[in-house]
């Protein structure tokens, strides 16, 4: 096994302005990227990467966000389930604080509704064993990377035959939104999301080459990552090359994780829309259960009480929308840092850690 230092491996400041100076050499031509995924974004603001990029190369900001695509109508499924006393929902931190359309499940939480947080999707099991009277609800969210383990809990609940545990399913996928929004944003070339690529493998993005002669890059979350990937996108376009390439080889494969592929096709299946905030309906971009394991859907086993379907808009003053879509970035919201903070966000890309409005804040002062 290889030991990695990260601090001088991936943050070693004089490969990181070699970098900087390779990419400034050798841009020749105006280059808006996008990163797909919020760690990149986080990434770029903490080490203020976008201060060592020349001016003809612009960070565009992706949808690769799993909690702030969360429609509000989702979260309403979630609060909904949480009134009755029979019901636990169980869900990880950073969907707890999202805005519905009147509340989120960490005010429903403080009202005494029973609402608990976890680390790993398997705490479901304990929970569901030590309250066999009520109806454990798992909210699962998340792109590639963590679907397998929302597939691998089902399976350990149909194994254990635990009858308490139901699965409400928001998981979707990266391909789908990205070409959903080429229309509408000027984008060049891509970062690939790195963690969903260990899982879907680097492949997923062949379509933005052929479709949209976008080069794609997927790279790894370090500093040196980040800039090694700018600086792969830059010598695509100098020399003439359109390709899906990968910089984070020491965890990215072509294929991916082909176990953890067919452990997600044995228990779930595409289903034929899901709605994204800010975006709206986009065909075959999220996951549901299979019919076969319907007894386990929350969506159908308690179908009587989902009586929000309908698109429900987002703050009159979040513009978290135009931000997933590539149109707009944070400073050009008049809420940010005003009405609009971490401790009472507006919108769902000020809550989550991979947000890009939450990136902004939290490192505003990096220039």
């Amino acid at each position: 096994m290889v030991n990695i230092d990260y601090l001088k491996d991936f943050r070693n400041s004089e490969r990181i302005l070699t970098l900087s100076k390779l990419i400034k050499r050798d841009c020749a031509r105006p280059i808006n990227i996008m990163e797909i995924c919020g760690g990149h974004t986080h990434t770029i603001m903490k080490y203020g990467l976008h201060t060592l990029i020349p001016n003809n190369i612009n960070f565009i900001h992706g949808p690769g966000c799993p909690v702030c695509i969360m429609p509000k109508e989702r979260i309403d499924h979630a609060i909904t389930l949480a009134q009755d006393e029979h019901n636990i929902i169980v869900t990880l931190g950073d969907l707890i604080r999202v805005p519905s359309s009147n509340s989120s499940l960490q005010k429903e939480r403080a009202r005494g509704k029973n609402i608990k947080i976890v680390y790993s999707p398997f705490d479901t099991i304990s929970i569901a064993q030590q309250n066999p009277d009520k109806n454990i609800i798992f909210i699962a969210i998340g792109f590639e990377t963590t679907t397998p383990m929302t597939a691998s809990l089902i399976e350990r609940v149909l194994r254990d035959d635990i009858k308490n545990v139901y699965f409400h399913i928001n998981h979707v996928l990266v391909p789908p939104p990205v070409m959903a929004i080429m229309d509408g944003a000027k984008i060049n070339a891509f970062i690939g999301p790195s963690h969903v690529s260990v899982i879907a493998g680097a492949k997923i993005y062949q379509g933005f080459v052929d479709i949209y002669k976008t080069p794609v890059v997927v790279s790894g979350f370090e500093p040196i990552d980040v800039l090694d990937g700018v600086y792969r996108i830059v010598r695509q376009f100098r020399q003439g090359r359109c390709e899906v390439e990968i910089q984070y080889k020491r965890a990215v494969t072509w294929d991916g994780n082909i176990v953890a592929q067919r452990m997600i096709d044995k228990y779930l299946e595409i289903r034929d829309t899901f709605r994204w905030r800010g975006i709206g309906d986009i065909p075959k971009s999220g996951y549901r259960i299979r019919d076969e394991f319907a007894f386990l859907d929350a969506e159908k086993v308690f179908s009587d009480i989902f009586i929000i379907n309908e698109p429900i808009d987002d703050h009159k003053l979040c513009i978290c929308g135009d931000i997933l879509r590539g149109i707009k970035k944070p400073f050009d919201c008049k809420s940010f840092g005003k009405s609009c903070v971490p401790q009472n966000p507006l919108g769902a890309c000020m809550v989550s850690n991979e947000g890009s409005c939450s990136a902004y804040y939290r490192y505003r002062t990096v220039s």
